[in-house]
């Protein structure tokens, strides 16, 4: 299967992904997470600095990552949309562009998580933005893309909690 999680920043994607390496129904998985230092230090631009070549590269990251055959990663091609909609440097046409172009892999996920920000704060990791606002907006903006594309997704959950329950919910989804 090819599980995706989405979310706004610093709502523990990375963490839950982390957690799932140790999940023995995931054995023969690969996990993967983003490499936005990297990518900010090879100087592409982030968060509301982004650009339509800066979200190509995010998206080839996220498009990469579905040709692989048992993979769970911390960002899907839905966070890479949100992003380019919300960045300064891309309008509102080129961004609807992108999107749909983007779209057109949503089909590949077997299932998309959607982390919700319930009960999470935003952790300074150096890399991402700790604005309030900007990480409300990319979360509302995550939330309309999935419901905007629902066609295009096979599968789709929400999940909450702390990271022990945020595994019981993918487990008691993917494996009932």
């Amino acid at each position: 299967m090819k599980i995706g999680l989405c979310g706004t920043m610093s709502v523990g994607k990375t963490t839950l992904v982390k957690a799932l390496e140790y999940e023995v129904e995931f054995i023969d998985y690969k996990f993967t997470t983003e490499r936005s230092k990297y990518l900010r230090d090879l100087g592409i631009p982030l968060n509301t600095d982004s650009t339509v070549k800066g979200q190509s590269i995010f998206l080839a990251e996220r498009a990469s990552e579905l040709l692989n055959e048992n993979i769970i990663t911390d960002r899907t091609i839905i966070d890479v949309m949100a992003f380019a909609k919300c960045a300064d440097s891309i309008s509102e046409d080129d961004a609807k562009k992108f999107c749909d172009f983007a779209s057109t892999m949503l089909g590949d996920y077997d299932h998309i998580f959607y982390v919700s920000t319930e009960g999470t704060i935003i952790e300074d990791n150096g890399v991402r933005t700790i604005d309030e606002e900007y990480r409300e907006k990319i979360d509302n903006t995550i939330r309309e893309l999935l419901f905007e594309y629902r066609d295009q997704i096979k599968d789709f959950t929400t999940i909450s909690g702390t990271t022990e329950q945020r595994l019981k919910q993918i487990n008691e989804v993917l494996f009932p």
